[in-house]
């Protein structure tokens, strides 16, 4: 893949919503990683249900009917990388050093989505 293609797919939300760091892909493959408690599983299954939700409101919105129906889900986009965020800071706290880096990178993500998903 070229440098220019890769640089074409940071900012193709779509992909980045389905695969980069906050993507639904990454984040399964990070919940895979973490340990087997009860705790880890309920927040685990949460952070994959608004992470995936991230990315499917944003492809709603790109098929939106209205203008308002855009900004709403937009908006909703932005509710769920908020949620995200919390998540993976919950689960950051709560688990071994060894995935402070990952759960670091995939909550910078969730906040830069956020700040994307701010309606204008």
């Amino acid at each position: 893949m070229t440098k220019k293609s890769n640089l074409n797919r940071i900012y193709d939300l779509e992909e980045r919503t389905f695969s980069r760091l906050i993507g639904t892909k990454s984040v399964r493959f990070f919940v895979k990683k973490l340990p087997r408690t009860i705790a880890n599983i309920e927040d685990g299954k949460q952070l994959i249900k608004s992470s995936g939700s991230v990315g499917a409101n944003y492809i709603e919105a790109n098929e939106s009917l209205s203008k308002k129906d855009f900004v709403f889900r937009i908006k909703i986009c932005r509710k769920e990388a908020k949620e995200s965020a919390y998540f993976i800071r919950l689960i950051k706290e709560t688990n071994p050093k060894e995935l402070e880096n990952e759960s670091l990178s995939l909550y910078n993500e969730a906040i830069e989505l956020k700040k994307i998903f701010l309606p204008r």
